[in-house]
């Protein structure tokens, strides 16, 4: 226990960690046992939920406040990736038996810090103890277009695939968090072991591209679990295949730099997870106007290939198949 205070109480813990977070007129300021979501007239509603665990998502050692917007941005990454502007969340908070005011005090100024960023409003949950260990669960609401809401099945031959941002970073990340030798084996200068080391520590949702993503995709979805394995899930879903170049695929200086160094590290980037960049298919009509609004809302796109009338997703390299095994990381 930290500075010998005496620990609160659920009520006690919500009211001083959690309540200052309950902006939203909808979340009764944390003291009913439900919130009201606001309506959006010509707006879908949009809901996801995700999980981080320690151990699993993130190190046990990570500073609270990254693990807490981590755990709030993963969920911003898939309404993004449906096209849907946040503006709110239900938090499942399960702390450890032996849990610390100054590690929760972290963790809400994460939220906060988050929160005034994208804009949105904590609107209730719940804390448990949990025998297992910690554990973070985000459900988040967002507001999309009507009818503006890309899924998976909507991929057609012919259509392009784009995806934002770089890939790899993340999963670089973590091989360096497990073994800082690799930074000297894959020649890295200070600024690109930092650079690789965030991403895998906080992702970056790209929710301002959440409009164009309603207004031109005809399928998307948030990597997460590798863009092989991801990318293969939305050719299956809409019927369709998918070709990449893999000289096209968008890496960072740093990424780069390592796959030079070790051409191994190029199937961890592309199958290693934890990118929560935006994979879309689009119209190739539409693809001088997407790329012009996508740029003017500040996030990187690059067309990576095309989605074809047979099965399966080849990544070519110069016509030749590249081969990744799994193609995507799985909890099971």
């Amino acid at each position: 226990m930290s500075g010998g205070r005496a620990r609160p109480d659920e009520a006690g813990l919500i009211a001083r960690f959690f309540r200052p977070l309950a902006t939203s007129p909808g979340a009764a300021e944390l003291l009913d046992d439900a919130a009201t979501v606001p309506h959006a007239f010509g707006k879908e509603l949009v809901v996801t939920t995700d999980a981080i665990v320690a151990g699993v998502h993130f190190f046990a050692d990570d500073p609270a406040d990254a693990v807490a917007r981590k755990a709030l941005r993963v969920n911003l990454s898939d309404l993004a990736a449906k096209g849907a502007r946040p503006f709110g969340y239900l938090l499942t908070l399960a702390l450890p038996g032996r849990w610390d005011e100054d590690w929760l005090e972290g963790f809400a100024e994460g939220l906060a810090a988050d929160q005034e960023e994208f804009g949105v409003s904590l609107l209730g949950g719940d804390t448990v103890l949990s025998p297992a260990g910690l554990f973070v669960s985000v459900t988040a609401f967002g507001h999309a277009g009507e009818g503006q809401v890309p899924r998976r099945t909507g991929a057609a031959p012919g259509q392009r695939l784009y995806v934002t941002g770089a890939i790899g970073d993340a999963a670089l990340g973590l091989m360096l968090r497990r073994d800082d030798r690799l930074a000297a084996h894959w020649d890295l200068r200070r600024a690109d072991r930092e650079a690789l080391l965030d991403r895998y520590l906080l992702p970056e949702p790209r929710v301002a591209l959440a409009g164009v993503v309603g207004s031109y995709a005809t399928a998307a979805m948030d990597v997460s679990d590798g863009l092989v394995g991801d990318a293969g899930k939305l050719a299956d879903a809409s019927r369709v295949g998918a070709v990449i170049d893999a000289a096209r695929i968008p890496l960072s200086p740093a990424a780069a730099r390592a796959t030079r160094a070790d051409p191994a590290a190029l199937t961890t980037a592309l199958t290693g997870g934890d990118d929560y960049e935006i994979l879309l298919a689009i119209d190739p009509d539409d693809a001088d106007a997407f790329e012009a609004e996508a740029a003017g809302a500040g996030v990187r796109v690059t067309d990576i290939g095309a989605l074809v009338e047979e099965s399966g997703v080849r990544i070519e390299r110069q016509g030749e198949a590249l081969s990744f095994g799994a193609g995507s990381y799985s909890h099971f």
